[in-house]
């Protein structure tokens, strides 16, 4: 999911699909962006809400083990720290020492003293977003435990959700981000936080401890609607959104998919739901039955994931500008910024948690 995460943002530098750092120049035109459409549509559906998922998983073994408080304050450190490493230290390095924009700050010590001040950082999070908000999402978690302290987990293995609970999950998801979408459309974001995606987010993270405490997601992996789900969303999870794309495209302006009471908003809300889940679905009996297994090369990677997560926006903004003198192929130089990119922050990551202090956060 984090190397997902990577190429995402490299794609979003290409492409102009979404939102980052640095776009380069120049924009591609409508044909050349319709592949990355619905390969970013593909990844957003689904690889943030199996992060929370997962999170959700293990957060609940974490909070039996340490109680509401003691969970609180190790996510505090875990996840709040990474978050104001990145606020404080690594968006403005961004800004000062590789801005794309070429816009006057003014002397560094005064941009970063209005920085500060203003509180322009509180909203500056860029990709640790996901840290802030799962810290969030755990706080919540802690305080209705300390309130309300949860019943006694059930015994392990237990039945799996059935396809017709899988599937009225997902259109219950569609339904309820159609809704939010009216008030708060694709693009918008209070403090960073893009709440057009969180019914999902907030709705995995929350299946994410039901399964820990009842057993079912070992089952649910291992089942059969696990991979035909899977194969059904990455063979015609694409199909339903380029069908969905020329029709709404013809009848309506692109904004009316991004929200409102619009039909191709409700159209792309209920899609990213169904194939979301049914990606997402698909990854885990894939790692469940073919990469299930604890190797060095994997552990090293995996240890070190979360720092990558959290250094890799400076290095594909600088590699970026360094491939602004390469010759221009889109599909080309995206695939080159995610293995370069990939490949420079592990290194990073590797670096920064043989620093004392950071290997505790990272």
């Amino acid at each position: 999911m984090i190397m997902l995460v990577v190429n995402m943002h490299a794609c979003v530098t290409y492409s102009h699909v979404g939102d980052w750092y640095m776009m380069s120049e120049p924009e591609p035109t409508m044909a050349a962006k319709v592949p990355f459409i619905v390969w970013q549509s593909l990844l957003q559906s689904f690889f943030m809400g199996l992060l929370f998922f997962l999170a959700g998983y293990f957060a609940a073994g974490s909070l039996a083990r340490r109680g509401p408080g003691g969970f609180a304050r190790e996510r505090l450190v875990r996840l709040g720290l990474p978050a104001l490493l990145y606020m404080l230290v690594i968006h403005p390095f961004i800004l000062l020492a590789l801005n794309p924009w070429d816009h006057d700050f003014g002397p560094p010590a005064a941009f970063y003293a209005r920085y500060l001040v203003s509180g322009s950082f509180l909203g500056s999070s860029g990709p640790l977003w996901f840290a802030v908000a799962l810290l969030l999402f755990s706080l919540a978690l802690a305080g209705a435990t300390h309130l309300r302290p949860a019943a006694p987990a059930k015994s392990p293995a237990g039945p799996a959700p059935t396809a017709g609970i899988l599937g009225g999950f997902a259109l219950a998801l569609g339904l309820g981000t159609f809704a939010v979408r009216i008030v708060q459309p694709i693009g918008t974001n209070v403090l960073n936080l893009q709440f057009c995606f969180f019914v999902q987010y907030i709705a995995w993270f929350a299946a994410g401890l039901h399964a820990a405490r009842h057993g079912w997601l070992l089952p649910l992996a291992a089942s059969s609607r696990a991979r035909t789900a899977g194969w059904l969303a990455l063979v015609g999870g694409p199909l339903a959104l380029l069908a969905l794309l020329a029709t709404g495209m013809r009848n309506a302006p692109k904004e009316a998919f991004f929200g409102g009471w619009h039909g191709p908003a409700f159209g792309l809300a209920v899609w990213e739901q169904l194939t979301g889940l049914g990606l997402a679905l698909g990854a885990l009996a894939l790692f469940s039955r073919r990469l299930n297994a604890d190797t060095p090369v994997g552990r090293w990677l995996g240890d070190r994931a979360f720092a990558v997560y959290v250094l890799h926006a400076p290095v594909l903004v600088a590699l970026a500008m360094l491939f602004r003198k390469l010759p221009y192929h889109l599909y080309g130089l995206m695939a080159l910024l995610t293995l370069i990119g990939l490949a420079i922050s592990y290194v990073f990551a590797d670096l920064a948690r043989r620093i004392p202090g950071l290997r505790a956060i990272l």
